[in-house]
């Protein structure tokens, strides 16, 4: 069994540094297409892991001039983050990681909406964190693959069933990211929905068309491609959590 107990704090924001009061399901479990143990913990509690993360993460943004997409000056101590994910190799190496926020209480916690002030979409996108915030929403930030490992396209298909695994973890129904739109339909596999009607904004530089998805724990199975769904069943039972609720829900 790979269940673990950690406290994590899903019902504070960003700037409550007072939370961590739920405690919930934890662990790890094994990516079968990487052969990479993928680990959940909270940065109290594992430290040294946190470290491995934030390092992994600046390397790789920093090859690519976006690290200040990190934003590490707020994030680097850990009370912003309520969950991080990692991924091992058989060598030991971390070739992979996310960072998970929330739940939150505001709109104004989503920083990332930040990228659409003052263009297209900036309203429809608050109304639609707006709307979900009483169903409970988290975000998934700061993920990175590295660029050495052979298993690019499997971890980031790993890491994206992390953002998908991470609403349930964290007594939430969605989980909110903003990402590179060349990476949508790797998301979309996982059940991460493009809010297609919300334009593209050019973050964190012009290189880049960044779009906002949503993972929606009720919708799993109808909206995850068949492997992903597999695979994400499978990690379910080693993290011990249910398969969700199949059954119809009246909500947003």
């Amino acid at each position: 069994m790979t269940v673990e107990t950690i406290a994590v704090g899903p019902a504070g924001a960003p700037d409550d540094r007072s939370r961590r009061t739920t405690t919930t399901a934890g662990g790890h479990f094994l990516d079968l297409a990487s052969g990479c143990r993928i680990r959940l913990a909270t940065p109290a509690a594992e430290p040294g892991l946190w470290a491995r993360y934030l390092d992994g993460a600046l390397r790789t943004y920093r090859h690519f001039g976006v690290e200040e997409a990190l934003e590490l000056s707020a994030t680097a101590d850990g009370d912003t983050t309520a969950l991080f994910c990692t991924a091992t190799d058989a060598d030991g190496r971390m070739v992979a990681g996310v960072r998970v926020q929330g739940r939150y209480r505001r709109v104004t916690d989503a920083t990332s909406l930040l990228a659409w002030a003052g263009r297209p979409g900036e309203s429809a996108l608050r109304m639609m964190m707006a709307g979900r915030l009483p169903f409970g929403v988290v975000e998934g930030r700061g993920a990175w693959v590295s660029r050495e490992t052979p298993y690019r396209n499997e971890l980031g298909a790993a890491i994206s069933r992390c953002l998908a695994h991470a609403p349930r973890l964290l007594d939430a129904r969605f989980c909110f990211a903003t990402v590179a739109s060349f990476t949508a339909s790797r998301h979309a596999a996982s059940g991460g929905l493009t809010a297609t009607d919300i334009a593209p904004v050019p973050y964190p530089d012009d290189r880049y068309r960044t779009v906002p998805i949503w993972w929606d724990t009720r919708r799993y199975r109808s909206t995850a491609a068949p492997d992903q769904y597999a695979a994400m069943r499978a990690e379910w039972v080693e993290l011990g959590l249910p398969e969700p609720d199949p059954r119809p829900f009246h909500g947003c």
